[in-house]
């Protein structure tokens, strides 16, 4: 362990100009080549995206859209999910995911996460399974598979299609596989802080099902397969081809950065073993991302003042459960309904997680930590 003295003074919580220098060069190229071309929207370098991003996946096939909240909303649409319908799913992650079922007039029907990992537990999904549920959809939470094999057991048992959301976890496995190709389709977040962020709003969604990439595709752009021509109600929701481009480069460098930031959260273990707080495992089907590397403690919120405080940065996520949530007082949930998601909300502290910490900043991090419990 280096001296305090020799620890840097300020950690932040993100970095991304120390991720852009790295590749900014190829970046720049990258750009150039969309500007000169002035393919704005799709275009080349968003399809050739496509194709790598699906590659990369072990999918056949993937569709690029303008955020990973479209290619939710989308991944509905494809379903045929409508009103009086409902969409079984977590109430411990970004709204995002329930806002996909609300655009379609379907009711989010909450079931709560398991303590290990904070993803839907499989063993609470068939209680809530009622005749007018169409779809379970769980998240792949802060880079962390769910336990897929129970889960598509389920589905496969009540003929229901399975959506991963998969917003959080760019190249994380399960049991080998990377994520994103064990349901009926997947959906990414391609959002400028996500493992693999675009310079902007971005979003796919993963398919081996080419009926469904065809409609996604159409759907994505106004309903139409031919311009001026539009078959159903369809939405604007088309990639920016610079972002494709930026993609582009970011996709090269995926598997390094995920190595890394695994490097950060197993240094993380070893420096804060010996502090109160619960520590984020991988279970022994999982390899995780590391999308985020969030601890637990009853005195969250003191520590979170407590890093601050020492220039160190956090974040929540996520400090309200989405069944106790304003938007979604109609459906009638209350406090105590979801244990587990409530006691996450309340105790939960995203530290500072990226390709590009350094060795010096991990320490600083776990100094600041392990201060606050000797205080």
């Amino acid at each position: 362990m280096k001296s305090p003295t020799e620890l840097p003074a300020a950690v932040p919580y993100l970095d991304l100009p120390a991720q852009m220098r790295a590749i900014r060069k190829d970046i720049d190229a990258a750009i150039g080549r969309t500007l000169d071309n002035c393919s704005f929207c799709l275009g080349p370098d968003v399809g050739q995206f496509e194709k790598d991003f699906a590659r990369f996946c072990g999918a056949e096939h993937c569709v690029a859209f303008n955020s990973g909240t479209s290619a939710l909303h989308i991944a509905m649409r494809l379903l045929n999910i409508g009103p009086g319908d409902e969409v079984i799913t977590t109430p411990y992650t970004f709204v995002a995911t329930s806002w996909a079922i609300s655009y379609v007039g379907a009711k989010p029907v909450f079931v709560d996460a398991e303590d290990a990992t904070f993803n839907l537990d499989p063993k609470l999904i068939e209680r809530a399974i009622t005749p007018r549920t169409k779809a379970v959809m769980p998240v792949h939470l802060y880079g962390h598979p769910f336990e897929v094999d129970p889960i598509l057991a389920i589905c496969r048992q009540h003929n229901l299609p399975l959506v991963e959301d998969t917003a959080q976890a760019h190249g994380a496995k399960y049991r080998g596989k990377v994520v994103g190709t064990f349901g009926a389709m997947s959906c990414f977040s391609f959002y400028p802080g996500k493992n693999l962020g675009a310079y902007g709003e971005g979003g796919g969604l993963v398919t081996n099902n080419a009926a469904y990439a065809a409609r996604a595709r159409s759907l994505r752009e106004h309903g139409s397969t031919q311009r001026y021509y539009h078959d159903e109600v369809g939405y604007n929701y088309r990639m920016e081809g610079i972002q494709g481009a930026v993609l582009g480069v970011k996709l090269k460098h995926l598997d390094a950065w995920t190595r890394e930031r695994r490097r950060v959260a197993h240094r993380y273990h070893e420096l804060l073993a010996g502090t109160p707080l619960q520590l984020p495992g991988e279970a022994d089907y999982a390899e995780s991302a590391y999308h985020l590397y969030v601890v637990r403690h009853p005195r969250r919120d003191e520590l979170k003042k407590h890093l601050e405080a020492n220039k160190v940065g956090c974040a929540l996520h996520y400090p309200v459960s989405l069944h106790l949530q304003k938007c979604y007082a109609d459906l009638g949930y209350k406090a105590g309904d979801f244990p587990v998601a409530e006691k996450a909300a309340r105790e939960c502290l995203s530290l500072p997680i990226y390709p590009e910490l350094t060795e010096a900043q991990i320490q600083r991090v776990a100094a600041v930590v392990q201060g606050f419990f000797q205080a």
